[in-house]
């Protein structure tokens, strides 16, 4: 019976060893988000975003809900963020004490939501977010590489 468990456990696994899907399910954290939306926060092609979805989807990571030609995500389980978050905090006890990682010497308290994204609207905090970006002496907070690109693009447009 134990060993059933281990093989299904060790599939999820590596359905979630990817950062491009931990990323998909930073974005799902607090929200339910259409496919369109991820693929622009994450400014990676259609076709491998679909991949990435098949397999958490495969995994039950994530739902689906359809509205008309819309195709809506979430996370199947809240408690895949809160395995994520344990395995950042093991990382970032594991990191304490070296001096060049600078990304692990803050604490779990730190990461908190603080601020927006100003294309997604999305809350991260500065140390969760994935791309930082000073614009007329002002820091801004992206969530994944597109959100930055677009901002990047037309900055005016979002402030």
């Amino acid at each position: 019976m134990y060993y059933k468990i281990f093989e299904s456990h060790a599939q999820l696994l590596k359905a979630l060893s990817h950062p491009k899907r931990l990323e998909i399910i930073h974005l799902l954290r607090d929200q339910e988000l259409p496919v369109n939306k991820i693929q622009e926060m994450l400014g990676i092609p259609q076709a491998n975003l679909s991949q990435h979805l098949m397999i958490l989807r495969d995994k039950g990571v994530v739902t689906t809900r359809r509205s008309g030609k819309e195709i809506y995500y979430n996370l199947a389980h809240k408690n895949f963020v809160k395995a994520s978050d344990l395995i950042r905090q093991i990382l970032i006890e594991e990191h304490k004490n070296d001096p060049n990682a600078d990304e692990f010497t803050h604490k779990m308290s730190e990461l908190v939501p603080l601020t927006a994204d100003p294309v997604c609207g999305m809350r991260l905090s500065p140390k969760t977010a994935s791309y930082a970006k000073v614009y007329k002496g002002q820091e801004y907070y992206f969530c994944a590489a597109g959100c930055l690109a677009k901002f990047t693009n037309n900055s005016t447009k979002y402030l």
